[in-house]
């Protein structure tokens, strides 16, 4: 299954790839990067002969979480013309950015999917044990968690910037008084809610570099620590909200004394 998803990965990365030549606009490789994960799933779990309920567990909670991470992107970004890190890179790399995207764009999204999403892989083939038991049920409800502040965030988000009177302002209301990334902890959720349902069988537990990449990613490279690198110059107040807010695990926010 390893080999087939790597190679359903580079297929859709490649064609992804193609499209946005066409377009001229390489965003639309974080559109696809849900769905990616529901096309490798959805081929293997097609073609591997593990345990039914297992295979059809694992695809319903990638492809609820994949679709709506996409459409939700879909209905954000386009429209809007490309990314200003896509535009950098454009602008850096001139008439070669072409031929460079395909690798450090839409090569490198694609190995994180595959490396993502291998506790579904090596799951999806497992014979053993022959149903779902306890550990599968405490993963969907950790998934069910994440889905929830995954989504609920992102509703909230989009409703406050929908409003001109917020423009420029700092959201801090919902679950954003909570935690300052309720998308990116859902995030995190999720994947290891998939995580402890693969690690129910014996080669789904080598698939915990998984989520674990996935946290490297959301709490280290393209997630917390890239946004807030510069939302502090861009949001007045951003720093008393950080001052009282949780970074990425909800809690109630703490009290901060007036000067």
């Amino acid at each position: 299954m390893l080999i087939v998803a790597a190679g359903v990965v580079a297929g859709l990365m490649v064609l992804t790839w193609v499209v946005s030549l066409l377009v001229h606009d390489a965003s639309i490789v974080d559109i696809i990067w849900g769905a990616a994960f529901v096309v490798v799933t959805a081929a293997v779990a097609a073609l591997a002969d593990g345990v039914g309920a297992r295979r059809v567990l694992l695809l319903v909670m990638v492809a609820v979480w994949g679709l709506r991470l996409s459409g939700y992107l879909a209905r954000r970004n386009l429209g809007h013309g490309e990314d200003y890190r896509y535009q950098a890179m454009r602008k850096r790399y001139g008439e070669r950015f072409g031929l460079i995207s395909l690798v450090v764009v839409f090569g490198l999204q694609g190995v994180l999917v595959w490396v993502v999403s291998l506790p579904v892989q090596l799951a999806v083939s497992a014979d053993r044990p022959a149903g779902l038991g306890p550990l599968a049920a405490l993963g969907v409800l950790l998934w069910l968690v994440g889905l929830f502040f995954e989504a609920v965030g992102d509703a909230q988000l989009a409703r406050f910037k929908a409003d001109p009177a917020n423009q420029g302002q700092v959201m801090d209301q919902g679950l954003w008084r909570l935690t300052r990334h309720p998308n990116y902890f859902g995030d995190f959720c999720v994947w290891w809610g998939i995580f402890l349902v693969a690690a129910e069988t014996g080669p789904g537990r080598f698939g915990v570099i998984g989520p674990l990449v996935m946290s490297f990613l959301l709490l280290r490279v393209s997630g917390v620590a890239m946004l807030e690198k510069t939302i502090g110059k861009r949001r007045p107040g951003y720093a008393e909200y950080v001052a009282r807010t949780s970074a990425f695990f909800p809690r109630p926010p703490k009290a901060v004394p007036a000067d």
